[in-house]
């Protein structure tokens, strides 16, 4: 058993140096008592505090105004796309399907497809011939005439600056 003055029981006293007390110049402890609450700001210190980071009720007006300008421009530009996309726009039906394709020589391809329209309806389309690096090498828009049919097939023939690996519609429109 290890007595009073050695071994790992020992207790010494601690000594407080300077660096661990927190009195230095400007600390709480030295420059106000920790009883009293901290003094309220006047309206003159919060008047220039207000003036000194721009808190002034005309900044305050001019803020609200900007928000009130922005949130009716988002309106505004929403109400257009609406209108614009909305309603008033309509597909006549518009569908289309690539059937096949056959490569007649190095610069021709027929492509066969079917287009489905509102009967009564004319449309165009873009017809592409692409490469084996999917680069296009033919191009040829066709006008698809109104019919008394919805489904229409079509051939159309595409003369290509090289040969060709695959024929299909690109895009369809109503003009």
């Amino acid at each position: 058993m290890r007595g009073e003055h050695g071994g790992r029981g020992r207790r010494t006293a601690r000594r407080e140096l300077p660096w661990d007390q927190d009195n230095h110049p400007g600390s709480p402890e030295l420059s106000e008592p920790q009883h009293q609450p901290a003094p309220q700001p006047s309206a003159s210190t919060t008047a220039t505090l207000d003036d000194r980071y721009g808190r002034t009720p005309g900044r305050a007006r001019r803020t609200r105004l900007i928000g009130v300008v922005a949130a009716a421009a988002v309106a505004l530009v929403f109400t257009v796309w609406v209108i614009w996309a909305g309603p008033g726009q309509t597909s006549h039906g518009l569908d289309t399907d690539d059937v096949g394709y056959e490569v007649v020589s190095a610069h021709r391809t027929v492509v066969h497809t079917q287009v489905s329209v509102d009967p009564g309806t004319t449309a165009k389309c873009a017809v592409q011939v692409l490469d084996k690096s999917y680069t296009i090498v033919g191009w040829k828009e066709i006008r698809v005439p109104a019919s008394d049919q919805r489904t229409r097939s079509i051939t159309t023939p595409v003369n290509t600056v090289s040969r060709g690996v695959t024929g299909l519609i690109h895009d369809c429109w109503v003009p």
